[in-house]
């Protein structure tokens, strides 16, 4: 099996690089969702890299400038990383002065993977919290699970349901990637967890290789999804199902095909388990701020991951719950320090260091004539298996889109009940957990564009090209959230609602009385009319009379009539033009005194009568 790729594993140690190195012969480029509609990721003008927001994405990739040490030949892999993070923070500073909902998410990328907590006044603990001991794990609850099971009476899929045949039709995607894990909680009366777990390690044919009796492995699983807390939105046994299974499948890659030892998978799978059994629900820094026992147990370092481990290697010493009773005490171990490292990468804050070690790896790979990664130093396994993990927790934005909005709006709500919980103590409420003015949208745009999109394409980069779909799925997924971004703005603040409504309502009155006063005027004005119109024709009616009374009395003065009949048009024309006058003057004084119409009347008829 020949070796494509001869790069050393190992960066250079030296103190700094010397100028005039080579470029290295691959990609090592960042490319975010760029050149695409709503995509804000400018890096054009980024240090030491040409970046074009044109043309295809792999017209996009083009290659920074990476150094080789000139004493050890090994390489310099500081060009992407400093470039990125330079990026990364320009990118959220302008993302925060957008707007306020903006600003949310920013803060939230912030606080939660870029290792920057906020600070705070701890309170000072109560004389109850100073009294209770801190040297047992909390959570852990006594629970009794039928431990008479056996070959012959174990359910097909380790757990009692009536849907078995939907159940076994869901199970037919369990190597796939997009598994509806709603459908199998669904189907497995409500058990998705353990049907998850006992149909891979059946797949895998674990309890064989490890001599795991099958009653103690049911036991245990169906112990560990009950310390999953059910009234937990988010963080409970249906994301545990979702991680382990996501999990099976990023160990099938082509690419890794036979890289990890049977134990290794194992450690995989059962971290992926374990890594947040026991979750109540709030952040580590909620945790930190409200001095709370598990802050205090775990020094503020990893609360939550440090605790899913205690819980989950604990529930091991329960009646029949030993699932690891047959392995030496070598493997023991070396299990279990491979799930501490996999569960502690699980921390949000860690997730720039992680990028960053895969990036590196990426760029250092080697891989065989068949395209399989070639892993042969435990640091370099390890290392995948931490970011094999990080990417399946992290998975739910390139899952198919119903099944990502069920997980957005579950988290959502997490937040918000965290949300809530601050507001009722008088904290300050966490990025992304205040229900009145959080953006779900622009929260999911954000998190892709600086979070999900690098670690995967990374992710895509190491095992090219098993992960181009999951690429794309989450690229029409991150279209798809910054479509509906324009339909969907921010509600306004609860304080705020009564005063919207009254200004509304004061608009609406405003204008129903100008509209009424319209009405009134253009009804005057066609009263009027007529009126004017009528007296103008008796007017006229009675000069006309007039004449003819002077032609029949005599016809010897026709020279007078003549003249009289010429003069009288005249006559018509001024008080006609009168009149026009003085109706203009009215129509101005009902605007400023708003008359009655049977006033107008009164006063145009006086007046005509007077002309």
């Amino acid at each position: 099996m020949g070796v494509v790729e001869t790069i050393d594993p190992e960066p250079s140690p030296c103190a700094s690089p010397v100028p005039g190195g080579y470029r290295l012969p691959r990609s090592s480029s960042y490319s975010p969702l760029q050149g695409r509609p709503g995509a804000e990721l400018d890096l054009g003008a980024a240090d030491g890299g040409v970046m074009e927001g044109g043309g295809t994405a792999a017209e996009r990739r083009t290659p920074l400038v990476d150094l080789f040490c000139e004493t050890c030949s090994r390489p310099w892999l500081i060009g992407w990383w400093d470039q990125f993070k330079r990026m990364l923070n320009r990118e959220l500073s302008h993302l925060s002065e957008m707007s306020r909902s903006g600003n949310q998410v920013s803060e939230y990328i912030s606080t939660t993977f870029l290792d920057k907590q906020n600070e705070v006044e701890i309170p000072s603990p109560t004389l109850r919290e100073r009294e209770k001991p801190m040297c047992h794990i909390s959570g852990v609850k006594k629970l009794t699970h039928s431990s008479s099971l056996s070959n012959s009476t174990l359910p097909r899929f380790g757990v009692k349901t009536e849907h078995e045949e939907a159940l076994a039709r869901e199970l037919d995607d369990l190597n796939k990637w997009g598994l509806n894990i709603f459908h199998v909680a669904e189907f497995s009366n409500n058990r998705p967890l353990s049907c998850i777990m006992f149909a891979i390690f059946q797949e895998r044919d674990l309890l064989k290789t490890f001599r795991i009796p099958v009653d103690t492995f049911v036991t245990y699983v169906m112990t560990l999804e009950d310390h999953y807390h059910a009234n937990v939105a988010y963080h409970n046994s249906l994301h545990a199902a979702d991680v382990t299974q996501s999990t099976h499948v990023l160990l099938s890659s082509p690419a890794l095909d036979a890289v990890f030892t049977d134990l290794e998978i194992l450690a995989a799978l059962f971290a992926a388990a374990i890594h947040d059994v026991d979750h109540p629900g709030v952040s580590n820094q909620f945790l930190i701020n409200t001095n709370s026992e598990l802050a205090l147990m775990y020094n503020d370092e990893s609360v939550l991951e440090n605790h899913h481990l205690a819980v989950g290697f604990k529930l091991l010493h329960e009646e029949n719950c030993d699932i690891f009773q047959n392995l030496s005490k070598r493997q023991r171990q070396s299990l279990r320090k491979l799930v501490i490292d996999m569960v502690l990468a699980t921390d949000m804050s860690k997730h720039m260091s992680l990028l960053a070690d895969l990036k590196t790896m990426v760029e250092t790979k080697k891989v065989t004539s068949s395209g399989v990664l070639m892993l042969d130093h435990y640091t370099d396994r390890i290392q995948v298996l931490r970011n094999m993990v990080h990417c399946a927790d992290l998975s739910n934005p390139t899952k198919p889109l119903p099944v990502y909005r069920q997980w957005t709006e579950r988290i959502m709500e997490e937040f918000f009940r965290q949300g809530d919980k601050e507001r009722e103590r008088g904290m300050e409420i966490s990025p992304m957990c205040d229900k009145h003015t959080a953006s779900v949208e622009k929260s999911q745009v954000g998190f892709i564009d600086y979070i999900v999109h690098p670690l995967w394409e990374t992710w895509g980069d190491l095992v090219h090209p098993d992960a181009q779909e999951i690429l794309d799925t989450l690229e029409d997924n991150r279209d798809w959230y910054q479509s509906t971004i324009p339909l969907s703005p921010s509600p306004p603040p609860v304080g705020q609602d009564k005063e919207l409504n009254a200004c509304i309502d004061k608009f609406q009155f405003e204008l129903t009385l100008e509209e009424s006063s319209q009405t009134e005027q253009e009804h005057e004005e066609d009263q009027n009319t007529p009126n004017h119109v009528a007296q103008d024709c008796s007017h006229m009616d009675r000069e006309d009379k007039n004449e003819d009374k002077e032609d029949i009395m005599t016809e010897e003065n026709e020279d007078i009539i003549e003249e009289e009949e010429e003069e009288v048009p005249m006559e018509e024309e001024e008080v006609e033009e009168e009149l026009k006058t003085q109706l203009s003057e009215e129509s101005g004084k009902e605007r400023l005194y708003d008359t009655s119409p049977v006033e107008e009347e009164e006063d145009s008829s006086s007046q005509a009568e007077d002309t």
